[in-house]
């Protein structure tokens, strides 16, 4: 039974926590060579995956064991293996070899010099004292998602602490509001010109924070299975947005309708629907986009992402309602 590895310090450098028992093989070797020697030598304490390097020990690629136990015998390493291997450098930290595995939820990565020699392997055993069997992919993926971002930042934080990481977050939201409260104070000869305005305010402030919250939870979902690229981010950009007009087309022509059935006032109706509709179009960017900028800083999403997507928008939803207004509807008198 291997013996149990200690939890260890997310600072630690890498290179103190690697394995040297690594199964690599040149890749000049064929199927039937590699199987022969893995008969005659054994395997490492616990391989999940085979690396194949060249002449100069250097990592070429990574071979799935499927493809190492059905392949002709007769074929070289070089034909089967992967050579787009994702390899974590000896320069690295512990918890930078945890983000690893957050983003890319592998069970075991190579580490390499600066030369891309193959110096050791680290396997996910390094954060827990289970060993994982490979079918049992929910428990794995419960293990990674356990990981999270930076978790020294706030594992097991005492109340000070958690203040100091959550309040900078929370100012975020006071500044905004008082720019909305400044934003409101510019527009009110439009509010003064159509009261029912303001009536809807709120609701339009709130759709946008529904839809942005939904929006930001998909994402940070999403984000913790997938490594973020820019052709994922367009296509999410592209499926948020085409939510975000059907959900904002119909919250604007819902609320119309009562404005028009409440008060019989058509032009401030299509104010607020039109609103309503901008408002839910931008609430789903932001949605999107401040997760996946916060996890590229490698920031805490499930910290941050909440006030800071909120905040910006009330900001938006506000200059964008007003906006609107100012350009349809009449204004009232000045203020005396």
């Amino acid at each position: 039974m291997p013996p149990t590895i200690r939890t260890p310090h997310l600072q630690d450098p890498i290179r103190t926590h690697l394995r040297t028992d690594v199964t690599s093989f040149p890749d000049s070797m064929t199927v039937d060579e590699v199987q022969r020697a893995i008969r005659e030598h054994g395997l490492g304490e616990r391989v999940i995956y085979f690396y194949a390097t060249d002449e100069q020990g250097r990592l070429t690629g990574v071979v799935p064991t499927r493809r190492l136990l059905i392949a002709d015998p007769s074929r070289k390493l070089a034909d089967l293996m992967i050579r787009q291997v994702i390899a974590i450098p000896d320069s690295a930290t512990v918890l930078d070899a945890c983000e690893f595995f957050v983003m890319h939820k592998f069970l075991a990565f190579p580490v390499v010099d600066a030369a891309r020699k193959l110096i050791g392997i680290v396997d996910v055993q390094i954060f827990t004292d289970e060993m994982f069997d490979l079918a049992e992919r929910q428990h794995a993926d419960a293990v990674f998602e356990a990981l999270g971002f930076r978790v020294s930042q706030v594992k097991d934080a005492g109340p000070l602490r958690a203040f100091r990481f959550r309040f900078p977050w929370l100012l975020t939201t006071i500044g905004i509001g008082t720019a909305c409260a400044a934003i409101a104070s510019a527009f009110e000869r439009t509010l003064s010109g159509s009261l029912i305005l303001a009536f809807f305010m709120i609701m339009v402030l709130a759709l946008g924070e529904s839809v942005s919250a939904q929006s930001m939870t998909v994402t940070i979902q999403s984000l913790r299975s997938t490594a973020p690229t820019r052709r994922w981010f367009l296509r999410s950009l592209i499926r948020e947005l085409a939510t975000a007009a059907l959900l904002g087309l119909a919250c604007g022509l819902a609320v119309s309708v009562i404005v028009i059935a409440w008060r019989g006032e058509i032009m401030p109706a299509v104010v607020i629907g039109g609103g309503i509709f901008l408002s839910l179009i931008g609430a789903s960017v932001f949605g999107l986009s401040v997760p996946a900028v916060l996890h590229a800083l490698k920031l805490d999403p499930r910290i941050a992402a909440g006030p800071l997507t909120l905040a910006l928008t009330d900001f938006c939803t506000t200059l964008f309602y007003l906006s609107l207004a100012a350009l349809v509807l009449p204004r009232g008198p000045a203020p005396g």
